[in-house]
This record gives structure tokens, C-alpha cells and sequence, in this order.
């Protein structure tokens, strides 16, 4: 039963007199009659519950108003036709009724009455929270050239109370911004609009331009708009050469590498400002330049040239064939020994032969070829000091040999007055002759 708020006003104001005229006179009014309520925040579209208790209550009746004065519920009766508004609870300690689907003129403040004498309020306050709508960013014309000015304006609107709007480039926050709010029409939401103004560079080229509302009442994940950038930019030329050190005999590649918007296509080669002089050996392969044997001649400069609808640019590379290095392998020299001035060509040449074992040489390749030549001049070293000190030895023994036979020979001469007399008194007379004989090793 849905009662006429008139009706309810004279049943409250009726019940009010029977209340005084029962109470007695002197007695007080209980200490713990006093309802309790409390403020309410909401989303736009949402649904609150308003809840109003009392710790004492002597079968008193609890009643919700509006902002505008109006009865929604007396005890468990309706009295506004809404359907909106639902009984959650009526008892003599508590009063609890639900608002779905609120909308903006919704808030205000609610009362809660308690019918006693004399009556008693509490106030409750809900707030409405409105949404800001989906941001869209506008401003960009695909595509800007390099250097030119870029203005992006995000905007939203419905925000209660006004939003807050960010910009971001990529992962990251951009400060430099300028923000502008509006009160709508209907004086309770707010539009806001934010301006971002940069200059177009080429490390922008393909960057996210995100436009970020932040707003009380998205709890879950903020509404954001994005912008892909694109910059038109001239070429960027470097050349990449295959090895650094080039050689005569070896075969060249030179890659140039070039970037812009739009992509330069195709790339142009040219030798000392001209044009390849050796098409066979020289052949261009997209981006990439090829010589298949390299010699003296084909020393110069080499220009690499990109070109796109927004400009040229070009880049040169200084080709210097080096000489192939020529490994330097130790020597070993094997003296012959014939004749007595041998002995000083041994001592010489095995000082030599040392001296180029030992030292190492910086040019010389590495590896086990250097490694068998080492091994062969030692041997050769420790050959020429054995057959030196053989020489010396042999040497030494046929000095001493030849002396004893001078000595021998002249025994028992030693005493004759002349030559004549020596040699007849001399052991070794002719009629020993024969048995003398000289033995050379």
C-alpha cells in the first residue's frame, strides 16, 4: 500500500500528538533515542543504500526524506512512487532503503527522523560521481614533415567533479601541457580539454601519443585515447665496408645504409664522381657493392647517394688496398769445414744460428711451421757445436803427436861437436831407417 505524501504528513504529524498526549509530563525522553546515519558516495548509474539506526528505541517510527523534503518510506511504507527506491529493512531499531540507476539530481542531503518528542533528524549526504566520457584526441595530419609544429588537443566531458587528463609519448609522462576546464549546462559536470604542442623530430616517427583521464570513479582502468605519429624525414647515409683492411687479391663489399621517410629506393654508386669504371668486377646489388678482386687501381673514393621525396643525402668511403704481408720464416746456414779459416766461420755461424733461435720474429706466421723451422735450427746448433769441439780435439791430438816425432828423431845428437857426427850418432841412422814409419791420421 503506496500512501499520498499528504496523507503521511498527517499521519506523521497525528502520531506526534498521540505520542506527547501519552507521555506523562514529567517524564524524559530516553537517553539513547537518537538515529545515526552516514554519507554515501556513488558512481553515476549505480546503486546505495541508505541506512538509518537507533540503539534505543521505544516503538518509535523512523521516516526518509529527500532533498526536497519528500517522504520515501515511513516505517515499511512506501509513500513516493518510485520505483527506483526498494524497503531493505524496517525495524524498530533500523530503517535501510536502496536507490538504484542514480543519476546526478539525485544528490543532496537525506533525512532520517525519528518521531519523538520532540523529533529527531540526521542528515546523510550522497554524492554523485559522474563519468567523464571516452577522451578522443584530435589536431594530427598525416603525415608532418620534419621540424614542423605538432598541437594535439585531448578532450572529455560529463566528469563530476572535473577530470584530470595526462599525456604520454611511449612509456613516457609529458609535463609541458596545457589544461582548460568548463562546467557543462547542466551545472554539474565539467569538460576538460588539454593541449600538447611539440616540434616534429625523426625519432618520433612511429611513436604512441597517449591521452590518459584519470577520474575518481574509474576504479578498474582509466580511458585513454592513443595517436601513432608518422614523420616524413630526409635520408641518413654511413657506408659499411665488408673487412677494415683491405687487400689486393681479396674480394670487397661495401653496404650502404641508408634510412628516411619514405624509404630511399634505390640507392646510386659512384668512383672519384663518376661512374664504376670495372662493371665486371664492380656489380651493385640493391644497397650493396661488390668487387670481386681488388687491385691498385681500384683505389679512390666511393660515394654512396640515397634519395626519397623529402630530400638527398649521401655518404663516401676512402678505399687503400694494402700489400699481402709477406711471412718472414728463420734461415739456417750449415758451414763446411775444409780448410783452418773454417774454425772462425763455425764460431760465427753458430752465433748467428743462435742468436736466430732465440730471437723471435714479428713477422714471422704462427703455427707449426714456425715451430718445425725452431726445432730444425736447434738441431743444427747442437750438429755445428759437436763437430767443433771434434775439430779442436783432432787438432790438439796431431799437434802433440807431430812433437813427439821431432823429439825421437833427434835423440843422441845431442852432444856431437858438429852435423855430421849427430847424424852417425843419432839413433835414428840409416840402418834403422826401415824400421821408422810415420803413421798420419
Amino acid at each position: 500500500m503506496i500512501l499520498q505524501p499528504s496523507a503521511l504528513l498527517c499521519l506523521s504529524s497525528l502520531w506526534g500528538v498521540i505520542v506527547q498526549a501519552a507521555s506523562p509530563r514529567n517524564k524524559k525522553p530516553s537517553q539513547g533515542q537518537f538515529p545515526v546515519t552516514q554519507n554515501v558516495t556513488v558512481v553515476e548509474g549505480g546503486t546505495i543504500n541508505l541506512t538509518c539506526r537507533v540503539d534505543q528505541n521505544d516503538n518509535t517510527s523512523l521516516q526518509w526524506s529527500n532533498p526536497a523534503q519528500q517522504t520515501l518510506y515511513f516505517d515499511d511504507k512506501k509513500a513516493l512512487r518510485d520505483n527506483r527506491i526498494e524497503l531493505v529493512r524496517a525495524s524498530w531499531h533500523e530503517l535501510s532503503i536502496s536507490i538504484s540507476d542514480v543519476s546526478l539530481s539525485d544528490e543532496g542531503q537525506y533525512t532520517c527522523s525519528l518521531f519523538t518528542m520532540p523529533v529527531k533528524t540526521s542528515k546523510a549526504y550522497l554524492m554523485v560521481l559522474g563519468v567523464p566520457e571516452n577522451p578522443h584526441i584530435s589536431g594530427f595530419t598525416s603525415p608532418v614533415m620534419e621540424g614542423d609544429t605538432i598541437q594535439l588537443t585531448c578532450k572529455s566531458s560529463g566528469s563530476k567533479p572535473a577530470a584530470d587528463i595526462r599525456w604520454f609519448k611511449n612509456d613516457q609522462e609529458i609535463t609541458d601541457v596545457q589544461k582548460i576546464q568548463q562546467q557543462d549546462s547542466n551545472g554539474k559536470t565539467f569538460t576538460v580539454t588539454s593541449s600538447l604542442v611539440f616540434q616534429g623530430d625523426r625519432k618520433d616517427d612511429g611513436a604512441v601519443i597517449r591521452c590518459r583521464v584519470d577520474h575518481e570513479s574509474l576504479t578498474s582502468t582509466p580511458q585513454i585515447a592513443k595517436q601513432v605519429l608518422e614523420i616524413h624525414y630526409t635520408p641518413t647515409v654511413r657506408i659499411l665496408p665488408s673487412t677494415p683492411l683491405p687487400q689486393e687479391g681479396q674480394p670487397l663489399i661495401l653496404i650502404c645504409e641508408s634510412k628516411g621517410k619514405p624509404l630511399p629506393e634505390p640507392v646510386l654508386w659512384t668512383k672519384d664522381g663518376g661512374e664504376l669504371p670495372d662493371p665486371e668486377r664492380m656489380t651493385v646489388n640493391g644497397r650493396e657493392l661488390t668487387i670481386s678482386f681488388l687491385n691498385k687501381t681500384d683505389n679512390g673514393t666511393y660515394r654512396c647517394e640515397a634519395t626519397n621525396s623529402i630530400g638527398q643525402s649521401s655518404a663516401e668511403y676512402v678505399l687503400i688496398i694494402n700489400d699481402v704481408p709477406k711471412p718472414l720464416f728463420p734461415t739456417t746456414i750449415i758451414p763446411l769445414f775444409t780448410s783452418a779459416t773454417v774454425k772462425t766461420n763455425v764460431a760465427m755461424s753458430t752465433r748467428t744460428t743462435k742468436s736466430a733461435f732465440i730471437t723471435k720474429d714479428p713477422n714471422a706466421l704462427p703455427g707449426p711451421v714456425a715451430t718445425d723451422h725452431a726445432l730444425i735450427g736447434g738441431v743444427v746448433a747442437v750438429v755445428v757445436f759437436v763437430t767443433l769441439c771434434s775439430i779442436i780435439l783432432i787438432g790438439r791430438y796431431l799437434a802433440r803427436h807431430k812433437g813427439t816425432y821431432l823429439t825421437n828423431e833427434a835423440k843422441g845428437a845431442e852432444d856431437a861437436p858438429d852435423a855430421d857426427t849427430a847424424i852417425i850418432n843419432a839413433e835414428g841412422s840409416q840402418v834403422n831407417a826401415e824400421e821408422k814409419k810415420e803413421y798420419f791420421i
